[in-house]
């Protein structure tokens, strides 16, 4: 469990610092990617 917590931190900061996104909008879009891509990790 504590290795997937920090993963998902690992993933967010890395999604916010790459994506080049201009609106709050789109960082929206992307952090729920981001949270749909922790949630199937999750699952398997």
């Amino acid at each position: 469990m504590k290795r997937i917590a920090i993963a998902s931190l690992l993933a967010i900061l890395t999604m916010s610092l790459l994506s080049a996104c201009n609106t709050v909008h789109g960082f929206g879009k992307d952090v729920q990617k981001v949270g749909e891509k922790v949630e199937d990790a999750s699952s398997k």
